[in-house]
């Protein structure tokens, strides 16, 4: 099982100290406070000291809702600051743009950055190995949110489909392309479910496909989605759409309760592979400045 954290490269991102249930991050040129259910220890640093730092802090509005989300909240400006900023990932040389949203979210999951990495890699090896025959790299992005991996993807040279069911947040994501001087993704705002169906009934192929799906989630036309009742469906029509060779596959999960084990499980029997099957799991995490490490996501991956 790997265990991988967003390379020092990454000038722009850094998790200073987590503790006591929040995290105090830098996104670029500003500090941000955020509660975080996993940081269950202590923090390194004083109160004191978090605040003198941060330029704004998330207040979440207490309680849950039926669905298990943190009912929204607001922001606290402590110092002044632009509502919107871009911040650069250095290693692949793309822009994405910061916003305060009121589900305590800035626009970027940083603890993804090695899957960012890992769908450049592969996607560029696979758009150089079909250049001599000509044929052209599809990539599918599931719940793609602010469109990172998208972005990694169509600058390794793919041609990117991006579909999330929140049309906001494909609007936020062809800003993101936009800024990082890119064109020619294709947009999508869709139930996935619905969408993966559709394309293994008329037999369309990708070469690489990116799911990072929530726990729960609303398509476009009231569509519901929970992760424990659609996931492996989801994941069989995933496989029938995935071309069977020169390939690669992203699961990522946030659930709670959900191992890098069972990604990696659920992968295998849904894609139908065999025991030496090309396959990676482990945890994305985040290490602040005090050598703490904050778990946050599992995956698995496949290369076919």
């Amino acid at each position: 099982m790997l265990i991988e954290s967003p390379t020092p490269a990454w000038k722009d991102y850094e998790l200073i100290d987590c503790g006591d249930f929040c995290k105090l991050e830098r996104f670029g040129k500003y500090v941000t406070i955020r509660p975080e259910p996993k940081a269950l220890w202590k923090k390194s640093l004083s109160d004191a000291e978090w605040m003198r730092m941060a330029h704004t802090q998330f207040i979440p509005g207490g309680g849950f809702s039926t669905a298990g989300q943190q009912d929204s909240g607001s922001w606290k400006t402590l110092k002044k600051m632009d509502q919107q900023w871009p911040i650069v990932y250095q290693p692949l040389g793309i822009t994405l743009r910061m916003g305060m949203t009121s589900f305590k979210h800035v626009g970027v999951f940083p603890e993804q950055a090695s899957n960012w990495d890992f769908i450049y890699s592969n996607t560029r090896r696979l758009v150089t190995s079909s250049e001599a025959g000509r044929s052209k790299v599809k990539v599918l992005n599931l719940f793609a949110y602010t469109g990172a991996a998208s972005l990694a993807a169509r600058k390794a040279g793919a041609d990117v489909t991006h579909l999330d069911s929140v049309r906001q947040v494909v609007t936020w994501a062809r800003q993101n392309m936009e800024l990082s001087g890119m064109d020619s993704i294709r947009w999508v705002v869709e139930d996935a479910l619905k969408f993966v169906r559709r394309e293994a009934r008329r037999g369309n192929k990708y070469q690489g496909i990116m799911l990072d799906p929530p726990a729960y989630g609303h398509g476009p036309d009231g569509e519901k989605w929970k992760l424990d009742d659609c996931l492996y469906e989801m994941l069989c029509l995933v496989g029938e759409i995935l071309a069977p060779k020169d390939s690669f596959l992203i699961l990522n999960l946030y659930a709670n309760g959900y191992s890098s084990l069972l990604a990696d499980t659920a992968v295998r029997s849904a894609l139908n592979l065999k025991k030496e099957a090309d396959v990676e799991c482990g945890e994305l995490v985040l290490r602040d400045n005090f050598g703490k490490a904050l778990p946050l996501s599992v995956f698995s991956r496949v290369k076919l």
